[in-house]
């Protein structure tokens, strides 16, 4: 941390916990600006924890690091939010990636904030990186904010009239002392405290540099059209924080494999499709920001992917890997290779397992034991001289006429 910080001044800052970094790029006036500067962050602070043999990742929450075992950071402001939030805070092992758009005008901000919200569970859909939560799958595209949440002060903000209605909500806490100032308020949109903008905050941290590029695009974009449609007195339809909420939930737990509600035309849309409506909607201000590319990057991201996406197909293939090399320690008579020809000469109402009978086939098996009858009828096995077994009753079956064989059989397996 030390020599980042010496590397980086006012760029990277330690975060509530001690494995957790925080790198903040300058202001920048373009993307192409916030692409060099963030790269340059994200490569110094790779180049100093390879130092220390650690490497960073860019990731909402760490895919199988345990919370309990983490220290917070010994500072002023982490002990008293420590303090404050008790056992919620001990959770903390997340992070988020924020967008700061500038807008002088207070008033202005409090105008935009209502209307943007409306875009806040794309964000989230777009960027979601933390499926996993020590160790196991959450089946949630986006753990982070359930983690998150259960801060106070947190989720969606609340609609405001005017900036002085914003400042008299805020200034009563503020004034009770819970609060020190609006940096203890930590909605998903919220006036920054610290600079004239509107800070968008409900994102998950991307790993792919682009990627996060090109949702602070987005983020840009959106409040470059709301504002030009103020200008001609024309504004976003604003819906209510209970509609907004469920895409947001949408969001959270399928990122972009289920779609969001278009409230408009009150229909479930894929995110491919909604991308394709909104890169329509922004190509007039993407064109002026120069950031069209980014922009239309965001399709590929909703067919493709996110971070969640490709965790769980890694942890699924290293899970495929190692169950291969277990089946194969255990029996190793087991392993059949060489049926794929046999495959021509087999029917089953399932042409993705047919695989399956040739195998059997090819290995010389008596029977298949499967708990799915429908796919593997017996009028597709008796062709193969095959006969077909439910898992359970097979077992029973062996366990009751050879329990030593048995025992001898599995005991590798229950030894491991």
């Amino acid at each position: 941390m030390t020599a980042c910080q010496s590397d980086m001044e006012g760029q990277v800052s330690p975060e509530f916990l001690q494995c957790q970094i925080e790198v903040g790029t300058r202001v920048c006036a373009t993307i192409a600006d916030a692409r060099d500067d963030l790269r340059r962050l994200r490569a110094h602070v790779s180049k100093h924890a390879a130092q220390y043999n650690l490497a960073p990742i860019a990731v909402s929450c760490h895919p199988f690091a345990n919370w309990k075992d983490q220290h917070h950071t010994r500072k002023d402001r982490y002990d008293n939010l420590q303090h404050a939030l008790g056992g919620v805070a001990r959770r903390m092992l997340i992070c988020g990636m924020h967008v700061h758009v500038g807008i002088e005008d207070n008033a202005r901000r409090i105008d935009l904030m209502p209307q943007l919200c409306y875009f806040l569970p794309h964000l989230l859909a777009l960027s979601t990186s933390s499926p996993f939560w020590n160790g196991e799958d959450t089946g949630l595209a986006s753990y982070r904010l359930t983690i998150f949440d259960n801060l106070p002060r947190t989720g969606l903000p609340p609609r405001f009239g005017s900036w002085g209605e914003y400042e008299r909500t805020t200034g009563t806490l503020i004034d009770l002392g819970v609060i020190e100032d609006t940096t203890k308020i930590w909605w998903d949109l919220r006036p920054s405290h610290r600079f004239p903008t509107l800070e968008t905050r409900i994102m998950d941290v991307s790993p792919r540099l682009e990627d996060a590029l090109s949702l602070a695009a987005l983020v840009q974009a959106l409040v470059r059209m709301l504002m030009r449609l103020r200008e001609r007195n024309l504004r976003w339809r604003e819906y209510d924080r209970f509609l907004i909420a469920e895409n947001r939930w949408r969001a959270q737990r399928y990122g972009v494999n289920d779609g969001l509600i278009d409230f408009g035309e009150r229909a479930i849309k894929p995110m491919s499709r909604l991308m394709d409506e909104l890169t329509g909607l922004l190509a007039e201000d993407a064109e002026a920001l120069g950031t069209l590319e980014e922009i239309v990057r965001l399709r590929r991201i909703a067919e493709e992917g996110t971070s969640s996406t490709r965790q769980r197909r890694v942890h699924a293939e290293a899970r495929a890997r190692g169950d291969a090399a277990l089946m194969g320690a255990w029996f190793p008579g087991g392993l059949i290779e060489g049926y794929e020809a046999a495959e021509a000469d087999v029917w089953s109402p399932d042409p993705a397992d047919r695989h399956v009978i040739a195998a059997a086939t090819v290995g010389g098996a008596a029977a298949i034991l499967t708990f799915n009858a429908k796919d593997f009828p017996l009028k597709a096995l008796r062709p193969h001289r095959l006969s077909r077994a439910h898992p359970d009753e097979f077992l029973s079956r062996a366990l009751r006429e050879d329990p030593a064989r048995m025992e001898a059989a599995l005991a590798p397996a229950a030894a491991a």
